[in-house]
């Protein structure tokens, strides 16, 4: 998990094909979703690209870290989290989607000059973003509390999508040799990117698939009470892994996310 944040992209360039570069969350409530996130990370708001409706863009320090937008009052999709992950040719990511039994359900379309975008799922149902970075390079800064540091897909089965994430982005493999722990990382260029984690039936019910984004945060157990003063809900309570101490929480909304300190 550590060792993905030095990702390209960051200072000005632009990020691998593959590599998650952005995250967005789509919800009802703009003003109370800023407040949540603005106190709990230390996030500050910039108006961002209005294609598909309100949307303003997270950044710390002067730099963007992830995107906030409004659903429209009649959409009663989910509330969730969605990495982007990054493509040279956003169209042609979307075609190959198609082809490997994904689904694209928005674009690909222009989002003003930041840079073209779709929004997809694969073949289990799992949504991420496609992002063609132009104006908009995606995340500008990394490995310090309020940014993202993984995302890794929760699914029943890590072989059964594994394939269509390698064939659409280009990925290698590299499981973790566990006979009790059904995990695979998946590596641009040798570098590990994200994961996919097979958990079976403990998949939760009313979510199916899905891409769990982790925060890094200073201190996970303070920055859970902070959730939950703030009006969030605790899913998982703080333990600690090979990577670092996490916990998985929601925001008021319902969106899931986890929150990790990271062993450096």
């Amino acid at each position: 998990m550590t060792e993905a944040r030095g990702s390209a992209g960051l200072n000005g360039s632009a990020h691998a094909p593959g590599t998650p570069c952005w995250v967005s969350l789509m919800v009802h409530g703009m003003a109370a979703t800023q407040d949540f996130y603005g106190e709990l990370f230390g996030w500050e708001f910039q108006p961002g690209p209005q294609q598909l409706g309100a949307y303003v863009r997270a950044q710390l320090d002067g730099q963007e870290v992830a995107g906030i937008g409004q659903l429209p009052p009649d959409r009663h999709l989910p509330i969730a989290w969605t990495p982007y992950l990054a493509s040279d040719d956003v169209d042609l990511t979307a075609e190959t989607v198609r082809h490997c039994g994904g689904t694209v359900g928005v674009g690909p379309l222009d989002a003003e000059n930041a840079g073209r975008l779709a929004i997809a799922s694969d073949p289990s149902g799992a949504v991420f973003g496609i992002w063609q970075a132009a104006d908009h390079l995606g995340t500008g800064i990394s490995d310090v509390p309020g940014t993202p540091a993984w995302n890794e897909l929760v699914t029943r089965d890590s072989a059964g999508v594994t394939k269509f994430y390698e064939t659409v982005f280009g990925y290698e493999e590299e499981p973790v040799a566990s006979a009790d722990f059904d995990y695979i990382t998946l590596h641009i260029k040798g570098r590990p990117v994200a994961g996919i984690h097979g958990v079976g039936n403990a998949l939760p019910r009313d979510r199916g698939p899905h891409w769990m984004t982790y925060f890094e945060v200073a201190d996970v157990d303070a920055a859970l009470s902070h959730v939950l003063d703030l009006g969030g809900h605790a899913l998982e309570p703080p333990r600690d892994t090979s990577h670092g101490r996490i916990a998985t929480v929601a925001d008021p909304e319902g969106a899931v996310f986890s929150m990790v300190r990271t062993n450096h």
